[in-house]
């Protein structure tokens, strides 16, 4: 009987994405991060950001649920990812700037992988 119970409980996963983002680094949290069908982005799904348990508000945190506002999900190049975590339980989200080593990968000279629809030689 207990394994039933066991069985019965939702794993949820939490993941924690940093990312460049025009001269900043963004630490969101997200339940669902996979491959896109586009070719080099990584879809980020259903973000989580802290409950406000104190009268102190982080302006970062609360600048990213506005400009994250209404976005079911979002794109971002895989060459912008840092690094992705599976984690625990979520953190606060925050911004921060990019001026340290973090240098973003160059981009372009990706090539295309064939398929049906590319039928260039």
């Amino acid at each position: 009987m207990l394994s039933l119970i066991v069985c019965n409980i939702k794993m949820s996963k939490t993941f924690r994405i940093n990312y460049y983002n025009q001269n900043s680094v963004y630490e969101i949290y997200s339940k669902e991060v996979y491959q896109s069908d586009m070719y080099g982005f990584i879809v980020i799904e259903d973000l989580v950001f802290g409950k406000n348990t104190s009268l102190v508000v982080d302006p970062s945190e609360e600048k990213l649920k506005t400009e994250f506002a209404n976005v079911k999900r979002f794109y971002i190049p895989s060459h912008n990812i840092i690094r992705i975590d599976e984690v625990d339980k979520e953190g606060v989200a925050k911004i921060t700037s990019a001026d340290g080593n973090i240098k973003q990968f160059p981009s372009g000279g990706f090539p295309v992988p064939p398929s049906s629809n590319n039928t260039e030689k």
